[in-house]
């Protein structure tokens, strides 16, 4: 089994890299990627844990890519290393979000719920601290029953604590996944939020920029819109991915490690017929 998007601790997963590791081993992963939001600092432990226990490790990130409407994700896959380049997008990234955390905060404090980034961060035990963190944060407070009502009640796009957050620049965030051994490829395109019948348009824009693969393997779609981006992908000539986007059990019903869109799992064929031929500098060693 193959799982081509994944999350850990190091951003908003709930195992550390290394248990992310070994449970992806537990579940009979055999070909495994960690692709963390906006940061490479897994990148080294889950390594180790991969090759203790036998998986060919795919080191990755997913980058959040200024966008109009929806959300532009952009994974990096197959990195060998973090390049200057891709150093200076993660710590723009990592300003922002900070920036964001903090109007979060505030206007938390306004509604009488207290708390703070250092807080959080020693709370949850992670150095970088997303929207999930502070749904968590309600949940333990009483505020919600569920993450998930967290961000219906109150961090959801159009709820009160919601604050956008900005986001890299395409053709930087290509540059730099290029510039750090991997391939870019955009992420659950459906999350753009354009429609059909403009999507082919507005794809091709991005393939022009450098993006050289589309995931279109995805849980945000039904089976029938994963075969319709395929056939997309192919004839703008890119080769596709897919992943389950496990962030850990319990944190969405419709995430499973191995799984994809209508529980399917994921086929070997991306990795070893899409993907992997587009890595020609890929060992597998190359955070240890």
């Amino acid at each position: 089994m193959i799982d081509l998007h994944s999350h850990s601790s190091a951003s908003d997963g709930k195992l550390s890299p290394t248990d992310s590791a070994r449970y992806a081993a537990e579940h009979n992963m055999t070909v495994w990627a960690l692709t963390d939001h906006d940061t490479v600092a897994g990148l080294h432990d889950a390594a180790v844990a991969c090759k203790e226990a036998g998986i060919v490790f795919v080191p990755g990130i997913e980058i959040t890519v200024e966008w109009p409407t929806g959300e532009f994700h952009l994974l990096g896959h197959g990195l060998t290393h973090c390049s200057p380049e891709l150093q200076a997008v993660i710590d723009q990234l990592k300003e922002s979000r900070s920036n964001r955390n903090e109007i979060i905060i505030e206007k938390m404090a306004q509604d009488g719920i207290h708390t703070s980034q250092e807080e959080l961060m020693a709370l949850f035990g992670v150095s970088q601290l997303g929207r999930p963190h502070f749904a968590d944060f309600l949940v333990q407070r009483g505020v919600v029953k569920r993450r998930q009502d967290a961000f219906d009640k109150y961090l959801a796009q159009g709820r009160p604590w919601f604050t956008h957050h900005s986001g890299a620049n395409l053709e930087e965030a290509v540059a730099a996944i290029k510039s750090s051994g991997g391939v870019p490829v955009l992420a659950h395109p459906l999350s753009l939020y354009v429609s059909w019948g403009k999507i082919e348009g507005v794809v091709s824009g991005i393939v022009a920029q450098g993006v050289e693969g589309i995931e279109a393997w995805h849980p945000g779609a039904r089976v029938g819109e994963a075969v319709r981006l395929e056939e997309l992908a192919h004839r703008l000539g890119c080769f596709v991915t897919g992943g389950s986007d496990f962030h850990g059990e319990g944190v969405r019903a419709d995430r499973r490690l191995g799984k994809t869109c209508g529980g399917k799992k994921i086929e070997e064929r991306l990795w070893y017929e899409e993907l992997r031929p587009h890595l020609p500098a890929f060992t597998g060693n190359d955070w240890l």
